[in-house]
């Protein structure tokens, strides 16, 4: 499994330099610690666990979400072989 796509630019940037201008500094460690158990792991079975890993419901439904910090999430899809469309969210 690995990362295949990004939403937020700020994210990719993050994933490929190991940092970004676009996501407060306070937030990199976490992130990058996150990002790269997302493109380590072999299956979502390998999340369970992390920073309050769990599906999302409704309109949401097939995708996931993970804890950054606070209303900060990480969010994503799973197409079956590589975790798509990452997304640096606030949930107020």
């Amino acid at each position: 499994m690995a990362i295949s796509s990004f939403r937020h630019k700020g994210l990719k940037e993050l994933f490929i330099k190991g940092t970004t201008r676009h996501i407060g500094k306070r937030y990199h460690a976490t992130l990058l610690m996150l990002l790269d158990v997302l493109d380590a792991i072999d299956s979502l079975d390998d999340c369970h666990g992390v920073r309050g890993f769990h599906p999302l419901l409704g309109k949401r439904s097939g995708s996931y979400s993970m804890i950054v910090s606070g209303n900060y999430r990480l969010t994503f899809g799973y197409d079956g072989e590589d975790v798509i469309d990452l997304d640096f969210e606030d949930y107020q």
